[in-house]
């Protein structure tokens, strides 16, 4: 199972970034072999529209099955839904702490956007 995680960290003790289009990049961790590897966000941090879209349909490219966030809008929602990718929120944790609550069921997914789109 491959989990992306928002951060602007480059390892496993850095913490979930509460945005999920615009975190400067993510953690994409692989639970089959433990190991993970950062991709990089940056060409959406500044992103007049659509940060939420691009980020999505990148790791879409990256085939990951769950992404954990801090906050996730409509646009970025619907696609990673459309995608059948799981979507859990995680607050004031590590990226550790997330995959770790994550594989406990301590993290649920949501069924809708927990935050407004920008351009609404």
């Amino acid at each position: 199972m491959k989990i992306a995680i928002s951060t602007a960290g480059i390892n496993l003790d850095a913490p979930v970034d509460s945005r999920f289009g615009r975190a400067p990049k993510f953690i994409v961790y692989n639970s089959d072999f433990d190991t993970f590897h950062v991709e990089k966000n940056e060409q959406n941090l500044n992103a007049a529209q659509g940060a939420g879209i691009q980020s999505a349909l990148h790791l879409c490219d990256e085939k990951v099955d769950c992404v954990i966030t801090g906050n996730c809008g409509p646009k970025a929602f619907e696609t990673l839904r459309a995608a059948k990718i799981d979507i859990c929120t995680c607050a004031a944790c590590t990226v550790a702490d997330a995959i770790e609550k994550y594989k406990h069921g301590e993290l649920v997914s949501i069924s809708k956007p927990n935050v407004q789109g920008h351009w609404a």
